[in-house]
């Protein structure tokens, strides 16, 4: 299996020249209300999803999901990534604990390499990256969960393929650049 090595998402935002690669502007709401934007790059495709309620198989319990904004490109099935804004999760620290409890509908046997704080739109952010598997396939991933006005937050999760194009990773870095929260 190989893993992308050396492909770093997130890395030196600040100055990324491929924040133009994000085209087309995309909002998430609930009830009407803007809670965040961003750019979806050109051939990408977007897909998302109302809330609703999912079992988990291994423990029989259903859980509300938010609506999930999930994008992949066009040309490749080994790139994923996602947004939600989670009712109920009010802080960094509990955006944390939602990724914990949802990492099994992501990843199997997920192995975190690295975990930093960041600024992701100018909110503050906490990063969490690492590998594990998905459908059979060894992938990175990165997650982050960001700061938003008021008593919310987005998070953002990244799947990339070990077999994935690593030139996927400028247009991941340029929607995480293009993030925008709504006031």
């Amino acid at each position: 299996m190989k893993l992308l090595q050396g492909a770093v998402l997130l890395a030196g935002l600040a100055l990324s020249p491929v924040a133009g690669l994000a085209q087309t502007p995309t909002t998430y709401t609930e009830n009407g209300r803007a809670l965040f934007s961003f750019a979806v790059p050109d051939f990408w495709v977007l897909r998302n999803g109302g809330p609703r309620e999912i079992t988990d198989t291994e423990l029989g319990d259903a859980r509300a999901v938010s609506r999930v904004m999930g994008l992949r490109p066009e040309a490749s099935d080994g790139v994923w990534m996602g947004f939600v804004s989670p009712a109920g999760v009010s802080s960094i620290e509990d955006g944390l604990d939602y990724l914990g409890d949802i990492d099994r509908f992501l990843v199997r046997e997920p192995q975190v390499t690295d975990r930093s704080a960041a600024r992701i739109g100018g909110r503050p952010a906490q990063v969490v990256r690492g590998t594990g598997t998905r459908d059979g396939r060894g992938i990175n991933f990165t997650a982050a969960v960001i700061d938003l006005p008021g008593p919310r937050v987005a998070v953002a999760v990244t799947i990339l393929a070990g077999d994935a194009d690593p030139g996927f990773v400028a247009d991941l870095n340029g929607v995480f650049a293009s993030f925008r929260a709504a006031n």
